[in-house]
């Protein structure tokens, strides 16, 4: 047996290729540094239609085509072959699938998974495609196929909890709206946007006994995603949790703080200069330091302390497990907040009052949103990394390649 022929059997293990297609030429290009593989078709054997998998007769072979494969050490292999054409009775002619591509894929199957798993392990899609040797458009096509391969494969029989959530897409008011499964922290759909359509538009993809099957939304207290729950999903709880209630207090701190500060500044006293931060974070993550410049804050009469204190103490409407508890505390806590003079602090609890209903759902299900702002992260990075996206089809393909646990292999 010729070494020819050895190499030949070779590379049909390595592709996995059998009767009636055969490996008939390996050529080394060494300048190069390339490795073709030609394959062919063993003639006389029957054919089969793409459309009903028929066997029929042999019409002819479309021109050649290459496909990349996986590199052979450090060589770019291809994969040249004419497919044959089958003679249908009911479909007429049509290309044959091959057995190591996609149809109309321009890869093997072994290399788009290859690239798959690699541009899942790099934060950055450049760099992904630089270590596959690929341009970064070709790296996008692939990603957008496996996006597709894995919406066609994805069941969603068992969707219990989900988030609605907003973010930004471009500068300027550029939204998008996300839909996501909390319990398995995956972004279900993502459109443009953040109207009521918009919202409508995530829903509709859902089919009935699914939306049927949702028991509560987390969702931010934005009127038009609240609207679309109650339309799409009646029979399931909207719940605003406590991670955007804690947002929307500590705004108002804030707000506190700089009036405070700008009064205090008036008088020439600093004792706020520098402190935004101190009343924000939490202090037990707090350095020695810190903590004891915050304690000295605290004991001052600052209405920044008063409006430090009124968030703090809401965090205990999150621990009760008794709704009527739950109740009673709110309207104690509302009192005070009234009678404290304190306008942000005032506005947002009355905001708070007037969706408090959903605040109570919160103890019924304990959800949040935090499954959807951890995805929200991990997008913002991914536009960071591509310096921002142009176009809103190329930012869901990459939201749901990296944020969807979708399956997204070919093999």
């Amino acid at each position: 047996m010729s070494m020819d022929h050895e190499l030949q059997k070779h590379y049909a293990l390595l592709l996995g290729i059998g009767s009636p297609w055969e490996v008939k030429d390996v050529a080394l290009k060494l300048a190069e540094k390339k490795v073709e593989i030609e394959l062919g078709w063993q003639w006389g054997s029957a054919a089969k239609c793409p459309e009903c998998g028929r066997e029929c007769s042999l019409h002819d072979s479309a021109p050649e085509r290459t496909w990349r494969h996986l590199d052979t050490m450090q060589f770019i292999t291809v994969i040249r072959a004419r497919t044959p054409r089958a003679n249908c009775p009911e479909h007429g002619v049509k290309t044959m699938t091959v057995p190591w591509a996609a149809p109309q894929g321009r890869f093997t199957l072994h290399f788009e998974r290859f690239a798959v798993e690699v541009l899942l392990a790099c934060a950055n899609v450049q760099a992904g495609c630089e270590l596959l040797g690929i341009g970064w458009e070709t790296g996008h096509e692939i990603m957008k196929r496996a996006v597709v391969r894995g919406l066609e494969r994805r069941q969603l029989d068992q969707l219990k909890y989900l988030g609605l959530d907003e973010k930004s897409f471009k500068r300027g008011h550029s939204y998008i709206t996300l839909l996501t499964d909390l319990e398995q922290s995956r972004v279900l759909e993502v459109v443009e946007d953040r109207t009521r359509e918009a919202a409508g538009q995530l829903w509709d993809t859902l089919s009935p006994e699914q939306k049927a099957a949702v028991e509560a939304v987390a969702v931010d207290m934005w009127e038009p995603f609240i609207q679309t729950v109650r339309e799409q999903v009646p029979a399931a709880d909207v719940v605003h949790d406590k991670f955007h209630m804690s947002k929307y207090l500590n705004e108002a701190v804030d707000k506190v703080r700089r009036q405070e500060h700008k009064e205090l500044l008036a008088q020439g006293d600093e004792t706020l200069k520098g402190s935004r931060q101190l009343w924000l974070y939490n202090p037990q993550n707090f350095n020695p330091d810190q903590a004891s410049e915050f304690a000295a804050l605290k004991a001052l009469n600052l209405k920044v302390a008063r409006a430090w204190a009124a968030k703090e103490l809401f965090t205990k409407f999150w621990q009760y497990q008794e709704v009527g508890w739950a109740r009673r505390f709110f309207k104690d806590w509302f009192g005070w907040i009234s009678r404290s003079r304190l306008k942000p602090m005032i506005a947002v609890a009355r905001m708070l009052k007037r969706h408090l209903e959903n605040l109570l759902t919160y103890l019924k299900h304990r959800i949040t949103n935090a499954v959807t702002e951890g995805l929200n992260s991990k997008i913002q990075s991914l536009k960071s990394a591509a310096r921002g996206f142009r176009n809103f089809k190329n930012y869901r393909t990459r939201i749901l390649f990296f944020c969807g646990k979708l399956d997204l292999y070919p093999l």
